[in-house]
């Protein structure tokens, strides 16, 4: 079965935020890849790899990195496919850095940014979900009813 969501992080200590992408995709039951690639240490293995994942099925890219978070960006410069940033946060700045670089993309190589974090991680396996859901009916079918259900989950509260 074709992988319609590539996963990349930037490091392997980003795994605890992006676990909160993959929770929501194996909940949904959408298959994904992930893989870990640096924008700085391995630029040309990520490239190759991006460029690669249209053959291999991939529809969509989660990109998650810190610090400088140059990860969405370059994952951008190198396909038209749509690229969902998640800018993980870090010690000096909680994360701040990683927003504005994930955010301020130059003009032409869009990159969708999330929150800072795991509500950013999640929300990024949403949006990825609803983007495969615009000819998916199937996927579009299960966040519906996924929002009818967090709707539900509000309303039940009584204070």
């Amino acid at each position: 079965m074709a992988k319609a969501i590539s996963i990349i992080m930037g490091s392997n200590s980003d795994l605890e935020i992006v676990q909160e992408s993959i929770n929501v995709l194996k909940d949904f039951g959408v298959s994904f890849e992930a893989k870990v690639l640096s924008a700085h240490r391995t630029p040309k293995e990520l490239a190759q790899y991006v460029e690669a994942a249209p053959k291999r099925g991939v529809k969509v890219f989660i990109a998650a990195a810190g610090g400088s978070a140059a990860l969405a960006g370059v994952v951008a410069a190198h396909t038209t496919l749509p690229v969902i940033g998640i800018p993980i946060e870090t010690k000096s700045l909680k994360g701040l850095d990683s927003l504005l670089s994930t955010v301020q993309m130059p003009a032409g190589v869009p990159v969708a940014s999330m929150a800072i974090g795991k509500a950013g991680a999640k929300n990024a396996a949403l949006f990825a979900l609803a983007i495969l859901g615009i000819t998916e009916k199937k996927i579009n079918l299960k966040l519906l009813k996924y929002r009818k259900e967090s709707a539900a989950k509000i309303k039940r509260i009584r204070l």
